[in-house]
């Protein structure tokens, strides 16, 4: 009994602390201002044979300073080596698009595509790729997983 409140108070061995308070209050304090930053979504269908898309989100907070975010997407290999630029699907200036140094006015949420090709146009292989967005000084990551 005396170990188990001791890990209570003290904090569980992975070395978080036992706080339902504090994720509660960082839940409801973001639905309140909404998304911070840029946030990659899981791409659909994932894992994908032909094609797939992948949401991101760019926070209002992004954009206080009244100046658009430029954004660039790349698509890396396990050995972190660049093998393409997904396409901006809905670009405010149009679609199609590479996601490379594209300027976005104003938050919400945004789509891309990738057809699963590499920068010289020949399919990638079956495997783990990853995604990773720099918006500003912000930037995510996610997992795609291709598989042929």
């Amino acid at each position: 009994m005396a170990v188990l409140l001791v890990l209570i108070l003290v904090g569980w061995p992975d070395g978080q602390a036992f706080s339902q308070q504090t994720d509660t209050t960082t839940a409801t304090q973001q639905q309140e201002t909404g998304p911070r930053g840029v946030t990659l979504e899981q791409n659909y269908p994932n894992p994908f044979r032909r094609d797939t898309r992948i949401p991101f989100v760019l926070g209002a907070d992004m954009f206080e300073d009244g100046r658009p975010v430029v954004v660039t997407v790349r698509i890396y290999n396990v050995l972190h080596k660049q093998i393409a630029f997904p396409t901006a699907l809905d670009h405010p200036t149009g679609t199609g698009r590479p996601a490379r140094e594209l300027r976005y006015e104003r938050p919400g949420r945004y789509l891309l595509y990738w057809d699963g090709t590499d920068d010289s146009g020949r399919r990638v292989n079956s495997g783990i790729y990853f995604c990773q967005i720099t918006a500003g000084r912000s930037q995510d990551v996610i997992r795609i997983v291709v598989s042929n």
